[in-house]
């Protein structure tokens, strides 16, 4: 059975960090590309930043790059999300993603529940 637990969400003061930890099980975790989404009420749901599955070749939406850092731990199958300078505009739901992708054309995707990130003082 798969699944993705996402973890580590809270609240957190503008300006502070949080780690966000996404556990898998149930699929060859390495041969996967992980994604950090997040969704904030009222919003599309967007990309926060993607790792690639051999190579590791990262992406960051323009909002959180220089701030946010993804990262991955194939022999704990588990994929983190590194939050510094948080802000307020950060706050939403956020979710890990597993995709499959052969010759750049994506196979399978699975979903995590979400963990919550709330930035306010």
């Amino acid at each position: 059975q798969v699944q993705l637990v996402e973890s580590g969400g809270g609240l957190v003061q503008p300006g502070g960090s949080l780690r966000l930890s996404c556990a898998a099980s149930g699929f060859t975790f390495s041969g996967y590309a992980m994604s950090w989404y997040r969704q904030a009420p009222g919003k599309e749901r967007e990309l926060v930043a993607g790792i690639t599955s051999r190579s590791g070749i990262r992406n960051y939406a323009d909002s959180v790059k220089g701030r946010f850092t993804i990262s991955r731990d194939n022999a704990k199958n588990t994929v983190y999300l590194q939050m510094n300078s948080l802000k307020p505009e950060d706050t939403a739901l956020y979710y890990c993603k597993a995709s499959l992708v052969r010759s750049g054309t994506p196979l399978m995707d699975y979903w995590g529940q979400g963990t919550q990130v709330t930035v306010s003082s």
